[in-house]
């Protein structure tokens, strides 16, 4: 396993530059997941700190709806295939599920404890929630938005994430060191990988194309690169301090990861290839951060820029 560090924030330059600061409606408190319904120009943000689930048109570069009463919202999930919006409600342990054409939330689900990041395997219409205190994946079937399993992990959940290739579900077992498998057929636990290296493993992005997983380690600011064929660690970066959410620009072969600390840190990936791109203060907080590989630009939320909520987008030099 090699490892690779990358340059300080102070000196570090990222070939990002900043397209706009959008002023976001409600308080200065904390942002969590975002996801983007790119064909609707819509980012959905979980504005974790004010209970409310934020719509953006990214088109019109403005707030069009507060979805309210979802309660310390964690994670938020739009799934094409549905056409419809999850997001995790962690202050009542809930996931609810919102109809985009009325912004209205149509269901909820109990979800375990301390629901988090989500990942939906269509095939056989079921979405993953991470418990990250119930030390769970809840599995919910979309057609009728019911609980259908629940399926023990062993320790604190970090992310869960679908891979297209093998139609598993992957979750970040962060207080075990492992990354494990889920064959969505059974909702049984088919793997365990063990992960050197892994302090904290909470961030997840996996890119199908080149069979690599991204794991993003909060507690000693690692990105380990996992080879999804060998299971074998190939390679670990220093990064973004206390990093969060990955995202990826799949036309660029780009990969963000955005930290806790408002750095940012980028890499190119080409195949099993992965290099620095440089790491960056970004932003206040910039721990969340949603990408449009059409028009590469990247979103990031930012708790407060100038004493007011901000969304900062960004677009790619390259």
């Amino acid at each position: 396993m090699s490892s690779a560090a990358c340059s300080g924030a102070a000196a570090g330059h990222l070939p990002l530059t900043t397209v706009a600061d959008i002023p976001l409606s409600g308080h200065t408190t904390r942002w969590d997941y975002a996801s983007l319904d790119p064909i609707a120009h819509r980012l959905y943000i979980a504005h974790l700190g004010d209970s409310v689930v934020m719509v953006f048109d990214t088109q019109q570069q403005k707030v069009i709806a507060d979805i309210a009463d979802v309660g310390h919202v964690h994670g938020v999930l739009y799934v094409p295939e549905l056409d419809r919006v999850y997001a995790s409600a962690t202050g009542t342990d809930e996931v609810v599920a919102i109809d985009p054409k009325t912004l209205k939330i149509t269901a909820r689900v109990p979800a375990g404890d301390y629901p988090d990041g989500m990942a939906y395997a269509p095939d056989v219409h079921k979405l993953y929630v991470s418990d990250e205190h119930g030390g769970t994946d809840t599995v919910i079937d979309v057609r009728s938005n019911t609980r259908v399993a629940t399926i023990p992990l062993g320790g604190e959940v970090g992310n869960t994430q679908y891979d297209p290739v093998s139609k598993h579900i992957f979750a970040n077992v962060q207080t075990r060191k492992q990354l494990v498998e889920i064959d969505p057929a059974t909702d049984k636990v088919i793997s365990r990988t063990d992960l050197p290296g892994a302090e904290g493993n909470h961030g997840l992005y996996i890119d199908a194309a080149s069979r690599l997983a991204f794991i993003a380690c909060e507690d000693n600011s690692k990105l380990l690169v996992l080879d999804l064929a060998s299971r074998r660690v190939l390679s670990s970066f220093d990064v973004a301090k206390d990093p969060d959410v990955l995202a990826f620009d799949g036309a660029l072969g780009w990969l963000y990861v955005a930290g806790e600390s408002g750095e940012v840190s980028l890499f190119k990936v080409q195949g099993q290839t992965v290099s620095t791109l440089g790491t960056a203060m970004l932003g206040p907080n910039a721990h969340v951060v949603a990408v449009d590989p059409a028009l590469h630009h990247a979103y990031f939320p930012l708790k407060a820029l100038k004493g007011s909520p901000m969304l900062r987008i960004t677009q790619a030099q390259h």
